[in-house]
């Protein structure tokens, strides 16, 4: 079984075209069997990038809305979704200082590593950690994770 995390800058491609998306949407094909692991917060990221890429014009109001709808149903049935836990907020917190990523990058690798603990403490295959944030990716490579970026297949 393959176990995924994918950040927000990497699952939106499942909703947006975009280089990478017809990747992402490999690796997320149901017949696969893999497990797709998110965190909470990834649904308001994506949401929101949506939402502004509707203001700003380069996406429909229609296509804005399937999509909002889209990732509704998904979360409810394709995603393994990681609360954000005060064990992940303080994992986070020493990520944010140790790299100097953004808030919720580093909440996103401090998920990411806590699946990443679980999956080898069952005997499983590490995670692969997927993101198109290369400041995140080297963060996570730094800190152990087998990565891969969408954008390096276009």
């Amino acid at each position: 079984m393959t176990v995924y995390f994918f950040d927000s800058s990497a699952l939106v491609k499942r909703y947006v075209a975009e280089i990478g998306s017809a990747w992402v949407m490999s690796l997320c094909n149901p017949t696969l069997k893999s497990t797709v692991f998110i965190a909470a917060i990834t649904a308001v990221e994506i949401t929101a990038a949506i939402s502004r890429r509707f203001r700003g014009g380069s996406v429909s109001y229609t296509d804005a809305t399937t999509v909002y709808h889209q990732l509704r149903n998904d979360i409810q049935s394709e995603y393994q979704v990681i609360e954000i836990t005060d064990i992940i907020i303080n994992s986070a917190m020493a990520l944010a200082e140790k790299h100097g990523l953004r808030g919720y990058d580093a909440v996103q690798l401090a998920g990411a590593k806590a699946i990443n603990n679980l999956c080898i403490a069952n005997s499983l295959h590490p995670l692969t950690f997927i993101s198109a944030d290369q400041e995140l990716n080297n963060a996570a490579v730094n800190e152990g994770l087998v990565v891969d970026n969408p954008n390096d297949h276009p």
